[in-house]
């Protein structure tokens, strides 16, 4: 059964790779496969994760690389090298142009760590979401998966995911629960979702 060549792009740790390849290897995204890496930091912890698996990974630096253009002309054509066909952001803090989003039409997913409309679009990423959402004072949060297009956490929701804030969070101590309760759970179910969709089924 041909499966779908998935890459996922991840700037860091790595937490979200791990929870699809964990879900990959239980057998919860028989549809799709992920063969590739990509990250824009040279030191990212998600590197060391690929190489654990076999899978092969590509380094598109900021630094070496400042101008974005360019490391979006370079990452395209790492992808299209190896037939990718579905794209998954996993905490990538390069924000691509609506020129690069065009080549994978319907083929980009993103997951933030808020329920999209609020707490999103530009500079709200990482801690600095649940530092909003705390200085806010909201009594629920989550995550959202949703498609990627020229704006900012602006395509469609795929799928969303509550949790609550309690009493006594920190935003480190809210990051962990969200990605625990919510993003770790959407993300692999809107990979193979997502591939199914691709196939056709």
């Amino acid at each position: 059964m041909n499966k779908v060549k998935i890459a996922v792009l991840c700037s860091g740790g790595g937490t979200n790779f791990q929870a699809i390849v964990n879900a990959q290897q239980a057998g919860m995204i028989p549809s799709g496969e992920v063969v590739l890496v990509v990250t824009d930091k040279r030191d990212a912890y998600v590197l060391t994760r690929a190489a654990r698996y076999g899978i092969e990974s590509v380094v598109v630096d900021r630094k070496e690389a400042p101008d974005r253009a360019e490391r979006e002309k370079r990452i395209l054509a790492e992808l299209q090298a190896r037939g990718i066909e579905f794209i998954v952001f996993a905490g990538f803090m390069t924000i691509l142009s609506g020129n690069f989003v065009k080549h994978y039409p319907g083929r980009i997913i993103n997951v933030h760590p808020a329920l999209i409309p609020s707490f999103c679009g530009e500079g709200m990423y990482g801690l600095h979401v649940h530092e909003a959402v705390l200085a806010r004072g909201v009594k629920v949060t989550g995550a959202t998966v949703h498609y990627v297009n020229e704006v900012c956490d602006g395509g469609p929701i795929i799928a969303q995911r509550a949790v609550e804030v309690k009493e006594g969070d920190t935003p480190e101590i809210l990051q962990k629960r969200v990605m625990r309760e919510a993003e770790w759970v959407i993300l692999p179910e809107a990979v193979e979702a997502v591939c199914k969709k691709l196939k056709g089924e």
